[in-house]
């Protein structure tokens, strides 16, 4: 037994010699260059697979201990990693990451490298963007960027979001964040009608969002950009052949979760205990519970229905002879959740983006189209069907019934001692009343577009001349009105059982010259760049 241990012992041993023998090593020297022969220093040198490493010197020199069948991996920041055999000698040229170096392509005046950012600036590429039935901008961006919070509306079609940028700095000011669409600067309002800036652009036509943070943007934009800046860049057209792009969705909602009420015996219970008979008020309570003594409402079954949505979108994008361009069209339509909510929106945008001289000149053309078209609910109802009485009916006749919606009549006595029925103007109104007693429509129809110049002086390639030429108008019309022999007619004082109505336009109009001389240089021999 011992002579056979000690014979696998010796036979382990001899294996763990071979492997050795095998695995032969050696000193791996090499030196790491970048495409201009310069050294770079503190380049990351590594055995795949292992902890092995070094770092080059002040001249790109390197010495690494590594085994014949080894695999070395170069890298560096702005740099394509390269995976190479182990060798003696091992003489690496790296290079650029376009990808990398030039993430952030517009600040505002100039394109900038990502690795030369001093500001706090964050941007957003169309892979990294939020994915699913996004029908609105602020969605793309939604949980992407640190500091930045959308904050949705009231939830209901077409609705709106804040952003705030680091929370805002201002108690009665406002706090949006300066939009820049394309290089055109536009407020977060927009216009009357339209929910905030983004609302004007298709999520699909969105190429990239730059967020700028801190102080830097208001050194660029001025005191408007106090707030941040969302520097929005569209889609362009490409070098390639024509591709048309399709993508449709649809999206189902229901507002499954609601506030848990009482039912309709549950509330004559609590009533009866709270007002007994034999009371004055106790009897005039019980009497209204048994107006309707079999009616059971639930008035948020009543207020809801299920929202649908449809997103529609087509881009055709190439080069005609020397033009690249790209044309698209969307269109969306929700129904609310709330009954009578509704929202449309028309888009179409067109990119044009030639090159002349030897690529000196580059031309930018955009044009953007808007219309949306919204049906307001009065979001009131939400809170009216929470409280609202659930042993009453949706839908009676007189005396109770205003346009056939049962609402609140007090009954009083005219010198005959006839009953005389009035609105109550303390009681709450019928939810359904407050949707459908009441047509509030809005449509808002919006362009925008710049032809921006870019030349390169003949020369003196570091030089650029740009000119952005730009305009924002936005027309706006709406309407509201209270239907006639409504309960908010009959409680109007002005003008009882006749309505009101209201018409309202907005027009705005911004127009855009900017013209800049932007000079950048780098210098390799010091690692360095003017800008």
């Amino acid at each position: 037994m011992k002579n056979s241990s000690k014979f696998l012992l010796l036979w382990l041993v001899g294996i763990l010699l071979s492997v050795q023998g095998f695995a032969q090593s050696l000193t791996v020297k090499g030196n790491v260059k970048d495409n201009t022969g310069m050294g770079v220093i503190g380049a990351n040198i590594l055995v795949k697979g292992t902890t092995n490493g070094t770092i080059t010197d002040f001249d790109g020199n390197f010495t690494l201990s590594a085994n014949k069948g080894d695999i070395i991996v170069i890298s560096f920041i702005g740099y394509k990693t390269q995976e190479l055999p182990a060798a003696p000698t091992m003489n690496v040229v790296l290079q650029d990451d376009s990808e990398v170096l030039e993430d952030v392509v517009v600040i505002g005046y100039g394109s900038v490298k990502k690795d030369d950012l001093s500001g706090s600036v964050v941007a957003i590429k169309a892979e990294e963007m939020n994915k699913g039935a996004v029908t609105s901008p602020q969605e793309l961006m939604q949980g992407k960027v640190p500091g930045l919070s959308v904050i949705s509306g009231d939830g209901g079609p077409g609705s709106g979001s804040t952003i705030r940028i680091r929370s805002g700095a201002s108690l009665n000011a406002s706090n949006d964040p300066l939009i820049v669409i394309d290089g055109i600067p536009t407020s977060n309002d927009a216009a009357p009608g339209t929910p905030n800036a983004l609302a004007t652009i298709n999520p699909n036509d969105i190429e990239t969002f730059t967020v700028l943070k801190d102080a830097s943007a208001t050194a660029i934009y001025g005191s408007r950009a106090s707030n941040g800046v969302i520097i929005i860049t569209t889609k362009k057209g490409t070098q390639g052949k024509v591709k048309v792009t399709y993508n449709s969705t649809y999206t189902y909602k229901d507002p499954y979760k609601r506030l848990d009420v009482m039912n309709a015996d549950e509330f004559r219970t609590a009533m009866a205990n709270q007002y007994p008979t034999g009371t004055v008020t106790g009897d005039e309570v019980n009497k209204l519970l048994g107006l309707y003594s079999d009616q059971n409402t639930d008035w948020q079954d009543a207020i809801y229905q299920s929202g649908l949505s449809t997103d529609q979108n087509i881009a055709i994008a190439g080069k005609a002879g020397m033009l690249p361009f790209r044309v698209s069209f969307g269109y969306n339509n929700e129904r609310g959740t709330l009954k009578t909510s509704k929202y449309e929106r028309y888009t179409g945008a067109i990119n044009l983006s030639p090159k002349f001289f030897d690529d000196h000149l580059s031309v930018d053309i955009n044009v953007k189209g808007t219309i949306n078209k919204n049906r307001f609910a009065d979001s009131g109802a939400v809170g009216a069907a929470a409280f609202y009485d659930p042993t009453k009916p949706i839908y009676t006749e007189v005396p109770y019934g205003y346009n056939n919606f049962y609402n609140w009549t007090l009954v009083t006595a005219d010198a005959d001692g006839n009953p005389v029925y009035s609105a109550n103007p303390q009681a709450a109104i019928n939810p359904l009343s407050l949707l459908y007693d009441m047509d509030n429509h809005g449509t808002t129809k919006r362009s925008l577009g710049n032809i921006q110049l870019d030349y390169k002086i003949h020369g003196l390639e570091d030089l650029h001349a740009n000119l952005n030429l730009g305009y924002d108008v936005a027309t706006t019309k709406g309407s509201k009105y209270v239907n006639p022999n409504s309960y908010q007619a009959a409680r109007d004082t002005d003008f009882k059982m006749i309505g009101q109505g209201e018409q309202w336009n907005n027009l705005r109009r911004n127009h855009l010259l900017d013209f800049y001389l932007n000079y950048q240089k780098d210098i390799e021999a010091i690692k360095s760049n003017i800008n």
